[in-house]
């Protein structure tokens, strides 16, 4: 399915509300599975999300979790400890293109029994669950904060814990601190000193607890984007978001008010408004946020802006290789743009258009970064279902602020 969005306004006044953070929810499935008595309200609809519950239930010996490569991550070490349970891993053409052999070299450390099905390194995998004694494991730190994660939610279920020590500069520090925020919530104990990290073993709650998921703060990600591009006055509700928020992507708050953007925390809510014109020159290290550098590098594209963004080199392996995946849309669009591994350099706009037609090479945040364009330019959205991976609500949550999206 394409759509075409016409160069629209959006409302003066504007509320949405967006479900549960795809990244708590996936880190609090896992749990949920290895601790029953845990509850979860508001959670993301996701297909990631969906894919993981899924995969957490299936009786199946064979399991696709198509493009989430969150759940493939997590997913193999929640097997990897499953005793006497086999199970093949598997996902989409482009997750077998995805490397795992980070992660499965840490548990194979922990004394995992991990086997590479066809590409050494890479999905599929076959996975035999068992005991896993080893509590100590070492990774280089620069990693993607997946292969972290994932052992840190499996660490409280091993015999002895986990001693994660990692090796290096740590690479999107928030995404691991909302993990052991998410252990210690539910009363798992942990430590993060310097660049070691301990998991204590625990046992099964003897009291049911129940947790709320907060909305998912990359999502809201494309609304800051919305706001920056429209009139001064400009005002957008989102709910729920909390002000002290585990997500890393709750750094929008501050970036955004380079583009004019100021966020007004209330109750559960957060209230955008255009307040005021913004600078020449944009310049972040996204290290630590790196899900929100496509929407960054549109907006700055909009608002004929420079920009400059550095800390990117995870881009490379998600769902599509995104910084040349931004090269080639942004350039089609008529941007000065160059890349390196970890770095974008954006230029003023000076070509027109060669075209208004966005790939998005099934990669949903592809889809929803450039969707805000529309309130400069009449844009169309290549294979726009891809948002369904996050936010399945997407397009309709635009129409209801005002823009005009038709399929064609």
């Amino acid at each position: 399915m394409n759509v075409e969005l016409q160069v629209c306004k959006i409302h003066l006044q504007n509320e949405v509300r967006i479900s549960g953070s795809k990244s708590e929810t996936n880190r609090l499935l896992l749990l949920q599975a290895l601790h029953p008595n845990l509850t979860l309200e508001n959670t993301s609809d996701s297909d990631d999300s969906m894919a993981m519950q899924q995969a957490l239930s299936t009786p199946e010996t064979v399991i696709d979790i198509h493009h989430a490569g969150t759940a493939m991550r997590f997913l193999t070490a929640y097997f990897a400890i499953r005793e006497n349970k086999e199970i093949v891993l598997t996902g989409s053409q482009r997750m077998r293109e995805r490397p795992i052999g980070i992660l499965v070299d840490a548990l194979r450390q922990l004394g995992a029994d991990i086997t590479y099905l066809n590409n050494y390194g890479f999905p599929p995998l076959r996975i035999k669950g068992k005991k896993l004694k080893t509590n100590q494991v070492t990774l280089a730190a620069n990693v993607s904060s997946q292969y972290i994660s994932a052992l840190l939610l499996i660490g409280s279920s091993l015999e002895n814990g986990l001693e994660l020590k990692l090796e290096g500069e740590i690479t999107s520090i928030p995404y691991i601190n909302m993990t052991l925020a998410l252990l210690n919530k539910i009363g798992i104990e942990t430590t993060f000193e310097a660049n070691k990290i301990n998991v204590k073993p625990c046992a099964l709650y003897p009291v049911p607890f129940v947790l709320t998921v907060e909305s998912d703060w990359s999502s809201a990600s494309y609304f800051y984007s919305i706001v920056a591009l429209s009139e001064i006055g400009t005002q957008l509700t989102l709910s729920s978001f909390k002000k002290n928020s585990f997500q890393g992507d709750a750094a929008l708050a501050e970036i955004y008010v380079k583009f004019g953007v100021q966020t007004t925390f209330r109750d559960d809510a957060i209230t955008l408004t255009k307040q005021n014109d913004v600078s020449d020159t944009i310049s972040f290290n996204l290290n630590h946020t790196p899900d929100i550098a496509q929407t960054i590098a549109v907006s700055a594209f909009a608002l004929g802006l420079n920009c400059h963004l550095t800390g990117l080199h995870t881009l490379k392996i998600k769902e599509t290789d995104r910084l040349e995946a931004l090269q080639t849309e942004l350039t089609k669009l008529g941007a000065t743009i160059s890349i390196t591994e970890d770095s974008l350099q954006l230029s003023r706009s000076t070509t027109q258009p060669l075209s208004n037609s966005i790939q998005t090479y099934n990669d949903h945040r592809m889809a929803m970064a450039f969707a805000p364009l529309a309130l400069r330019i009449p844009i169309t959205i290549e294979n726009a279902e891809v948002v369904t991976k996050s936010y399945p609500a997407f397009w309709n949550d635009l129409k209801s602020i005002g823009f005009q999206i038709s399929e064609i």
